[in-house]
């Protein structure tokens, strides 16, 4: 395809994948403070399970728009997809994402299965997270003039 310079496009994704890890990040230190106010039996704060809920929400857009752009940027410059193993990271993350903030949903007393869901998920993610951030610097590289 004839289309113009997708560098604004990069430049977005390059804000979001890095907003994205800002957001696990902080998920993982609000979903710390909510493991130990429960498991301490202290009073937890109201707004920490709202501030948490926020962000995750968040990440999950993110991550929907680096989907997005990932595949309209590849299919605008290359004509098609599946060109690294970036394709199959940045699936994984997405749907590891998407399960997290799904399991995340189910979590109540009645469902301990969906903590367990919802934690093991998020360390799985971390792996992903590594892999799609090494394979997406090497499709950056193909990119680069």
């Amino acid at each position: 395809m004839n289309l113009p310079s997708f560098l604004w496009l990069w430049r977005i994704a390059a804000w979001s994948m890095g907003l994205s890890l800002l957001a696990y990040v902080l998920l993982a230190a609000t979903g710390t403070g909510l493991f130990y106010t429960r498991s301490s039996g202290g009073q937890r704060p109201d707004w920490l399970r709202s501030l948490h809920f926020c962000i995750g929400a968040t990440m999950i857009a993110l991550v929907l728009l680096l989907l997005a752009i990932g595949i309209v940027g590849t299919l605008g410059h290359f004509g098609s997809l599946g060109h690294s193993a970036h394709l199959p990271a940045g699936i994984i993350v997405v749907l590891l994402t998407l399960l997290s903030g799904w399991s995340a949903t189910q979590i109540s007393p009645d469902r301990a299965w969906a903590r367990v869901v919802h934690v093991g998920t998020n360390l799985v993610l971390f792996v992903g997270f590594v892999l799609v951030s090494l394979t997406g610097w090497i499709v950056v590289q193909k990119y680069l003039p």
